[in-house]
């Protein structure tokens, strides 16, 4: 697993001093300004960090932010729909204890049976995706009303119940 942790991207520039608003999914008001640095993939696989200069929550999913040394509108546009990631322990202080992206690093376990360690959450309106490997295949998991048993934060489980075939799909 990675040191760094996805948490959104950049998806538009804000005024005409270089900042960017984040669109992040933390689930709740952050200002970054307690992040070491937020790390941007410029090129794919490569993150490099970003230093807070100054920020304003605008709700639970965005924040406007002035990085260092971003200080044009065309300079921060260059970044625009770049993913942003933090490091394992800035995600930890900052993310909310029920946003679905803290579910990374949980054990999923279907019907008792542990399938995997969550990698990665895509969450999509009506469901959230969990993403592990099994036998070395991508595996994606719906988590909705009729999938979702219950999260157990203390253990770190996601105990579900899939619809029959679901992993054969991926496995096979």
């Amino acid at each position: 697993m990675s040191s760094y942790i996805h948490i959104g991207k950049l998806v538009a520039t804000h005024g005409l001093k270089g900042e960017l608003i984040i669109k992040h999914s933390l689930g709740k008001k952050t200002d970054f300004k307690n992040a070491e640095a937020i790390f941007i993939e410029k090129i794919k696989h490569e993150q490099l960090p970003y230093f807070h200069e100054q920020s304003f929550v605008k709700n639970d999913e965005e924040t406007i932010i002035k990085l260092e040394g971003i200080n044009s509108k065309e300079a921060a546009s260059v970044l625009l729909q770049k993913k942003v990631w933090l490091t394992k322990t800035d995600f930890e202080k900052l993310v909310s204890k029920t946003a679905p992206v803290n579910l990374i690093d949980f054990i999923v376990y279907d019907n008792k049976e542990k399938l995997g360690i969550v990698e990665s959450v895509i969450e999509q309106p009506q469901q959230v995706l969990l993403q592990i490997t099994i036998k070395n295949k991508e595996v994606l998991i719906p988590v909705n009303e009729s999938t979702l048993k219950k999260i157990d934060r203390k253990k770190k489980e996601v105990h579900v119940n899939l619809p029959d075939g679901l992993l054969k799909i991926y496995l096979e």
